[in-house]
């Protein structure tokens, strides 16, 4: 029997400051907050770009909670703070002292940590809990919990930063200190991430195009291997929670690579998706639905299966969400259950025009990080953005999943950056009586 996967849009909400990371709270029963970061580089009034030599940066992150009830909007704004930029936000995945922690990346150099508490109104509120700076002239770019199975033992996080430094830290009582700190790319290191397997093995990748296995055991000053698979900046890193040894990688070179840790010389799988990979987020339940923030591709969801199981040739594309107008950064799946059917989508504004529009004339979009100068030109003379033109999917026939239950139904946030965006869509993939009509609905999205 044929599956059909539509998703739908809930929510949309303006973040005024360019987005770039949105994280659903794992811990329960907090499954309903959502956390979302932003970054926002600031030139003097009169000063060009070029002329900069001392770029503000700023950053507000908010907290949400989320209630599906009736037709009011479901997602509610409980909390904002002024912050230094955000480069990434993680939850921990297991209470700590009774309490959930999220933990930031801030271009400021620190990593901070949050405590999240039940406030009198009923409501819940971040507290500042602890935090640590990683070094003089450096942003913190991204960071990772040990704790993706669960485990409390030694909770540690470790974090990347753009002096190409990869950072373990230690969680003390209430207490954020380092316990390593080395060298381990050219150029920034964007991505840093735990094996949830083995705590004591770190993966990193950074824009000299190398990925990099660090066993913690035997010291920082060889890495465990060296892959130059991906042709540039290796950006995302995710190891499976489920499956021991799988490991998801995702590059400025728009390729998704998934690997058998044991064996580094070549990936399992590659699965081409059109824009540089910004973040990649394994399922939380499911544990062959990959989550893929794609930059100037919009956001897609991977069936991984076949290539977990040693199939060759890509993983296929089940589902698509296509209504953001900007850059693709930050994505997370929710752990809340969706048992009520979906509701009719709301009216969607059609694409801008420009969406269509060759970029004839125009400086193609360069993959720019969150730390770039944004001097790019990114508009035409109507103000409208000016995406990467559309790419067709990796693969044309998406596999049937293999479930065990008869339908799926999944909360997701994703948030785009130059159009400072945070959406809240659901995605229900259900089995269809006719494979035509099946085929018909693969992958829209709610803008019926």
């Amino acid at each position: 029997m044929a599956r059909r996967s539509r998703t739908r849009s809930l929510q949309v909400f303006d973040t005024e400051l360019s987005a770039d990371a949105a994280e659903w709270c794992p811990v329960p029963p907090w499954h309903h907050v959502l956390a979302c970061g932003t970054y926002q580089l600031q030139q003097g009034p009169h000063q060009a770009p070029e002329e900069s030599t001392a770029p503000s940066r700023i950053g507000r992150l908010y907290l949400f909670h989320f209630r599906q009830e009736g037709l009011r909007p479901p997602l509610t704004e409980v909390q904002r703070m002024e912050t230094p930029a955000i480069l990434d936000l993680k939850w921990c995945h297991m209470p700590i002292s009774g309490q959930p922690l999220l933990g930031m990346a801030t271009a400021s150099g620190e990593v901070q940590l949050y405590a999240l508490r039940d406030s009198q109104d009923g409501g819940c509120v971040l507290d500042p809990w602890s935090g640590t700076k990683l070094g003089p002239d450096r942003l913190a770019l991204s960071l990772d919990w040990s704790t993706g199975r669960g485990d409390s033992n030694s909770v540690r996080v470790v974090s990347s930063d753009s002096a190409g430094c990869v950072n373990v830290l230690g969680l003390g009582e209430a207490s954020l200190t380092t316990e390593s700190q080395w060298k381990a790319h050219d150029f920034e290191a964007w991505i840093s991430a735990f094996s949830y397997w083995d705590t004591q093995l770190v993966y990193s990748g950074g824009d000299d195009c190398k990925l990099k296995g660090w066993d913690l055991r035997m010291g920082p000053s060889h890495p465990t291997f060296t892959s130059k698979r991906h042709s540039m900046g290796v950006c995302s890193i995710h190891s499976s929670p489920h499956r021991e040894h799988v490991l998801a990688t995702g590059s400025y070179d728009e390729q998704v690579l998934l690997w058998d840790g044991r064996k580094m010389k070549g990936p399992l799988s590659e699965t081409p998706l059109g824009g540089g990979i910004w973040r990649l987020k394994w399922h939380p339940s499911y544990e062959h639905l990959l989550l893929a923030a794609c930059m100037h591709n919009d956001f897609h969801i991977l069936h991984c299966r076949e290539a977990m199981e040693g199939s060759e040739g890509p993983c296929p594309i089940i589902a698509s969400y296509i209504l953001h107008n900007s850059l693709a950064y930050g994505a997370d799946w929710s752990h809340l259950s969706l048992d009520s059917p979906p509701p009719s989508s709301p009216q969607e504004p059609p694409k801008p025009q420009g969406h269509q529009m060759e970029a004839t004339g125009h400086l193609k979009i360069q993959y720019e990080s969150p730390t770039a100068s944004f001097d790019t030109l990114l508009e035409d003379e109507a103000g409208r953005y000016i995406p990467e033109p559309d790419l067709p999917s990796a693969t044309a026939k998406p596999a049937d999943p293999g479930l065990d239950s008869p339908s799926v139904s999944c909360l997701l946030a994703s948030c785009s950056f130059y159009d400072h965006m945070l959406h809240v869509w659901r995605w229900d993939w259900s089995p269809q009586d006719s494979a035509s009509e099946a085929g018909q609905g693969q992958n829209t999205s709610a803008a019926e």
